[in-house]
């Protein structure tokens, strides 16, 4: 009998590594920034901030939440200055690291009762740190699974890192429901909210482990044996590519105006403004991420046999839609009602950002992928989800919490329009117009 040969392995069991590294890093991200916005909406007023009327603690703890957004575009600009120059692997392995360590130390941060400002201030710091962190995060794991895509899976791979989003989202929500139900208020208050930042570090541990053992893309290296990398990829991006800096960083805003109000946000508003008890809405959430990550698969699938903007856009019109119920939902006090709604604006939101990854890659030459990347999804995150959700606290202040659904409406047209008007670069422009390839 002939000696029989193996069948060749399947697309995601040769790159099982692969995608396993932009999973559990954007994992572990995503875990560490819900639980901030988890404990955000829960503990941070009363404890970080001076006694003052609920409404205004709600503000401050949101107004701290939404500092990182801020960061994370300059996280974009410093990571992924040396992600386009030095390489992929070892960026996201600091990205990761910054993100870990600032997380971990807000477990042993001292409250405003026992050091007065300088906690609030620390809390802010350590905020800050998370964003810049993240900033240089999520772009270098959406290439690292886009730019060791086969052919034909590069959507699919894409969503790789996105799926990190849903899985965090179920270890920060599910944790912090089993700490409420195992604690008290004053002991979860005192000492328990603490123990989610804790377990950062054991995570990120395994994250390194991860990556650590990942090579080089195989894009970057072939780009790299072609020309020189840019000496200031920033400067370059603004240069060469303002329009798609412009339109892609449009084409983010729905993605995180969707996610905030329907997570952090929507608690928040839930627990202080419509009476709805902490542990049942936490519930809700818990169930939610599992639509999230269906969405993203059934995105994700449709994208590879189009084109990745495809359900970027048509997510958007619908996250539209969803606007339009997201506050009469929470406003009529209905658990089950309010359910569906978050069930169904996670679905579409799935659906909508499973390949933001891939289609805000293909704006950029590789050589300047890192860094268009990482600044267009954090300029849509400045917009989406730190400046709509505090428009949205405004809104509820102002008495008209109804109408905080607008906002979703409104960026998921600017999302739309972003996808309508970007124009993705021709397959050979991996070489600036005054660089010169090697050898020549």
């Amino acid at each position: 009998m002939g000696q029989q040969t193996a069948a060749p392995a399947g697309p995601i069991t040769a790159n099982r590594r692969v995608l396993a590294a932009a999973m559990i890093g954007s994992t572990i991200e995503y875990y560490d920034f819900f639980i901030f916005g988890t404990a955000a909406a829960l503990v941070f007023g009363p404890l970080f901030f001076p006694a003052q009327d609920q409404a205004a603690q709600t503000l401050f703890s949101l107004m701290t939440f939404g500092l990182a957004f801020v960061a994370r575009p300059l996280g974009a600009v410093l990571f992924g200055h040396f992600g386009d120059r030095v390489g992929r692997k070892v960026t996201l392995v600091c990205a990761l690291l910054l993100m870990g360590v600032s997380t971990t130390a807000i477990a042993f941060l001292p409250s405003y009762a026992q050091v007065g400002w300088i906690a609030p201030a620390l809390l802010c710091l350590l905020r800050f740190g998370q964003g810049l962190g993240i900033g240089g995060e999520w772009g270098g794991a959406a290439l690292l699974a886009v730019e060791n895509a086969p052919p034909g899976w590069r959507a699919r791979f894409g969503a790789a890192p996105q799926l990190g989003a849903p899985i965090g989202l179920v270890m920060a929500n599910g944790l912090f429901l089993l700490l409420g139900a195992l604690l008290s208020k004053e002991d979860f208050l005192g000492w328990g909210w603490r123990l989610p930042f804790l377990l950062s570090s054991a995570l990120v541990l395994l994250g390194l482990w991860v990556r650590l053992r990942i090579s080089e893309t195989p894009e970057f290296q072939a780009a790299m044996a072609k020309s020189h990398p840019a000496s200031v990829p920033l400067a370059t991006l603004f240069a060469e590519r303002p329009r798609a800096l412009i339109w892609g960083s449009a084409g983010a805003i729905a993605t995180f105006a969707a996610f905030y109000l329907s997570t952090s946000f929507a608690l928040t508003l839930a627990t202080t403004q419509f009476g709805y008890d902490r542990q049942s809405f936490l519930t809700v959430q818990f169930i939610t991420p599992f639509f999230y990550a269906a969405g993203i698969l059934a995105g994700a699938s449709k994208a590879d046999r189009t084109s990745p903007g495809v359900p970027v856009a048509r997510g958007a019109l619908l996250l539209a839609v969803c606007g339009f119920a997201y506050g009469p939902a929470l406003s009529l006090g209905s658990l089950p009602f309010a359910g569906v709604v978050l069930c169904i604006t996670m679905l579409v939101l799935g659906y909508n950002n499973g390949t933001l990854g891939p289609w805000l890659a293909s704006l950029f030459p590789v050589r300047l992928r890192y860094t268009g990347t990482g600044l267009t999804f954090n300029f849509g995150g400045m917009i989406g989800g730190a400046l709509l959700p505090l428009v949205a606290a405004q809104i509820i202040a102002a008495g008209y919490p109804n109408w905080t659904g607008s906002l979703l409406v409104l960026g998921g047209l600017a999302t739309w329009l972003g996808v309508r008007l970007a124009r993705p670069v021709s397959p050979n422009e991996d070489l600036t117009r005054d660089e010169q390839p090697i050898g020549i």
